[in-house]
């Protein structure tokens, strides 16, 4: 039986480490990932191994040969151009005669047992196996679930954590029959989980999942690496460490050199012909490698140094990795997960602080402070993204730095001189960033247009009416007005979907950004006239009849928003009587608090209950949501507000779809039920929401949070074509919201928030699918369960904290808070 070692890849994860050499061949403790593979294959009779090879292929065959050295026959088969982890293996299929075969990563450091595996496999007459292991963070893999035998019932490949259902994640270890190859097209690039299995699943072919104990470390991060060398040293797989055992967990290689007045804190290895002088201390977790010279006085901890590495006297090196025949010099420091490329040279008492990247062959002079990477001034960020786009604190985590690298990775995923709208809110926080974001756009060939002040929905608008391909918007965070939120918008004026900011994470994360030649810096306009635009194409989309002839009068706050940019003029064409108040723009508190924001709608209500107005409407500081008062001065949550535009929407069209997040109350659906419409669910994502809206038949969408999508005149959440539509619905239905309201049956939906570890989120996922039991399931966003009383609970794992929400719905509040309690016991027993 032969094997399958998959060599391929280029580790961009990984630079500038893999910046000069493949992934495969990066050591670990010394020696290359693929060759703890091999000798892992070796020990379990796989002899015979063809090895795939694409990126800087003459290096691997050049370092392990014909595999004569360590026991093996290796032969290899080279892509001319990537093709995927599946095409890879077809490209070998002639090496691989008509039998069986395993397949694993070279880039994987493993001690799974194999022959266990392929007697699974066989056993179970598989036509593949696939090796599984259960992880803390299942965000990078694809999940897994398997019934009791191990025939895999569904996976998803790099899931959200709202599509996590599972801590069981696919180790890329396949056992395969050789006719598994006749479902892949040669010459195409055709991965097996994205492609090949989902295909093979769905005809009914046994897979099977082979849940494997033993380590399994997928090295595909600088923070994977050091592990993976931490692991090693500390007996967690097992691997052959060359050298004797110097004393308890250190390990000394051949010809090396160890001054016994050198102090040693195991477990840590010392390389061949490496020389450590006196004064010098090593501590836990070190790997020096060969010919590393180490001198009095340097201190290293967690530090791994590669190859002909000189440490100069009095240097300082913690939780870092530096490249082969580089150079430090006297009394340098290099911080916690900084990574130093090969062949550079740090000079005397330069420092490198924590997470800065330097690339190969660079020069570090003397008594530099370096806090951003060289050449490209960036770092990595575990989660860039959050609900509200890039968030944090002003001049804190949101620097006018920061802002820059994320729009030098913003404009390096679109082509030069391709249009960009930049906006803001009020604030002098906002103003300050985008006029950096504004530079760095320009400088990487991308055109502005600067919309200024400007509500959200404006902005998104005039991104997708003009031709745009993105654009970002900045804002004070809703509630906190220390914070702010970097907002980017695709060619349509919505979010990025969750794979284009994957890939603006990518390019932000490898710090490798475009720059234009100076001939094609960008231009910096104005656009003309975008309120009236706005305004005049609003009133055309939107049904206003019967506004004019139904003489209502409204009480509109504008809390001091930009919506005052555009309202007023709206207001005075539609033939309404309106109060308006807050109708400013306010520099200094352009955001509120929950007791703000609630004195202020009761304020409201007091104003259209004294004037006796049709109702009252209360926008968000950027006009992209918005909050509604009943005739009678009375507050209209958000989730029944929802249900209200809902009824209303749905009463007057009798047909179509409205779109919904999972977390909505399912008396939206008895409400579209009692009309004739129907519902399409979708994940919390706003971006997905969107997605959702743009299909023909859709009529309406919210999220239930004060916001709506009115889909004949825009797919993004928009608070004045809200209002506008609102408003036209009043009109010719002659009801009052509370009499609309009264006639919606009552809702008993709960939530809580469950701290939740990091590390324990896929675990508290797979227990609850287990716990759900033999219940229907749904996972388009978490996992929903559902009870034989229709009630239901959903469990949702939060993507920016470590924290799980649970909304929990029942016939009665009682009900409702029995099953929250149970689910949340659950998700505490998880995670715990």
């Amino acid at each position: 039986m032969k094997a399958v070692v998959m060599a391929g890849g280029e580790g961009t994860r990984l630079r500038p480490m893999t910046a000069n050499q493949p992934k495969p061949l990066l050591p670990v403790v010394n020696k290359p990932i693929m060759e703890h593979v091999l000798r892992l294959l070796k020990r379990h009779g796989f002899t015979e191994t063809v090895v795939t090879v694409q990126f800087l292929a003459a290096l691997v065959r050049n370092y392990f040969g014909d595999g004569e050295e360590i026991g093996m026959a290796l032969s290899y088969a080279t892509e001319e151009m990537p093709l995927g982890t599946a095409g890879s293996v077809k490209n070998a299929q002639d090496a691989l005669r008509d039998d069986r075969f395993l397949v694993i990563s070279g880039d994987a450091l493993t001690d799974i047992d194999l022959t266990d595996m392929v007697r699974f496999h066989r056993e179970n007459g598989a036509l593949v196996t696939i090796g599984l292991k259960r992880v803390p963070n299942p965000l990078e893999f694809g999940i897994i679930i398997v019934d009791d035998d191990g025939r895999i019932q569904r996976f998803l490949e790099k899931p959200t954590w709202g599509q996590v259902f599972s801590d069981t994640v696919n180790t890329g270890i396949y056992v395969m029959e050789p006719e598994v190859l006749d479902h892949v097209a040669a010459g195409e690039s055709v991965d097996w989980s994205g492609d090949v299995f989902p295909k093979l699943l769905a005809e009914g072919a046994p897979l099977y999942g082979y849940v494997a104990e033993g380590y399994w470390e997928d090295v595909g991060t600088h923070e994977s690496y050091l592990k993976a060398q931490a692991d090693m040293l500390s007996g967690k797989i097992r691997a052959e460490l060359d050298g004797f055992e110097m004393s308890p967990g250190v390990w000394v290689g051949e010809g090396a050199e160890v001054d016994p007045e050198a102090t040693l804190k195991g477990p840590l290895y010392i390389g061949d012909y490496a020389k450590v002088e006196a004064g010098a201390e090593l501590r836990e977790f070190t790997v020096l490698g060969s010919n590393v010279v180490v001198k009095e006085g340097a201190f290293l901890h967690r530090a791994i140094v590669h190859d002909n590495v000189f440490v100069g006297p009095l240097t300082n090196l913690r939780g870092c990795v530096v490249g082969k025949n580089t150079d430090i010099m006297s009394a340098a420091r290099i911080e916690e997960g900084a990574i130093i490329g090969d062949e550079c040279v740090i000079e005397a008492e330069a420092y490198i602080s924590s997470e800065v990247k330097v690339y190969p062959f660079k020069t570090i002079e003397a008594g530099a402070v370096v806090n951003t990477s060289v050449i490209w001034e960036s770092r990595g960020q575990r989660t860039l993204f959050g609900p509200r786009g890039v968030s944090g604190l002003v001049n804190v985590e949101i620097t006018p730095e920061l802002a820059v690298r994320l729009a030098s990775a913003y404009a390096t995923t679109l082509k030069k001189g391709a249009n960009v709208t930049a906006s803001r809110d009020a604030s002098r926080a906002a103003r300050t960033l985008k006029r950096a974001v504004q530079s760095a756009l320009t400088a990487s060939a991308i055109n502005v247009q600067d919309l200024e002040a400007c509500p959200v929905p404006v902005a998104r608008y005039e991104t997708a009416r003009e031709d745009c391909s993105g654009g970002i918007v900045i804002r004070t965070t809703p509630g906190d007005p220390q914070g702010v939120d970097i907002l980017f918008l695709d060619e349509n004026g919505a979010d990025l979907s969750q794979t284009a900011q994957r890939k603006l994470e990518r390019v932000f994360s490898r710090q490798e950004y475009r720059r234009a030649f100076p001939g094609e810096i960008a231009e910096l306009t104005y656009p003309a006239r975008v309120f009236e635009s706005y305004a005049r194409d609003l009133q055309r989309c939107i049904d206003l009849r019967g506004v004019r002839e139904a003489e209502l009068k409204i009480v509109i706050d504008c809390a001091g928003g930009t919506g005052s940019l555009v309202l007023p003029q709206l207001l005075g064409r539609i033939g309404v009587e309106v109060l308006t108040v807050n109708n400013r723009l306010d520099e200094v508190s352009p955001t509120e608090t929950l007791a703000e924001r609630m004195r202020d709608l009761q304020r409201l209500g007091d104003l259209v209950s004294s004037s006796r107005a049709a109702f009252g409407v209360r926008f968000d500081t950027v006009a992209e949501r918005i909050s509604l008062v009943n005739e009678n001065g009375e507050l209209i949550s958000d989730d029944r507000g929802l249900l209200v535009v809902l009824d209303l929407v749905a009463a007057e069209r009798r047909g179509g779809r409205v779109a919904l997040p999972v977390t909505t109350t399912r008396v939206a659906e008895q409400v579209c039920r009692f009309h004739g419409v129907q519902v399409e669910w979708t994940s919390t994502s706003q971006d997905v929401l969107t997605k959702a809206t743009t299909a023909d038949d859709i009529i309406f969408a919210g999220d239930g949070r004060g916001g709506f999508v009115i889909p004949e005149f825009s797919p993004t959440v928009d608070g004045v074509a809200a209002f506008l539509r609102l408003l036209g619905l009043i009109a010719r239905t002659r009801l009052t919201l509370s009499q609309i309201d009264q006639r919606i049956p009552e809702a008993h939906l709960l939530k809580r928030s469950v701290p939740t570890p990091w590390a324990a989120k896929g675990s508290v996922m797979r227990h609850v699918v287990e716990a759900a039991g033999d219940r229907p399931i749904d996972t388009t966003d978490g996992v929903r369960v559902i009870e034989d009383d229709a009630s239901w609970v959903l469990v949702l794992p939060d993507p920016a904290e470590a924290v799980t929400h649970l909304w929990a719905e029942g016939a009665g509040r009682d009900t409702a808070q029995a099953l929250l309690e149970t689910w949340a016991g659950v998700v505490e027993a998880a995670g715990s």
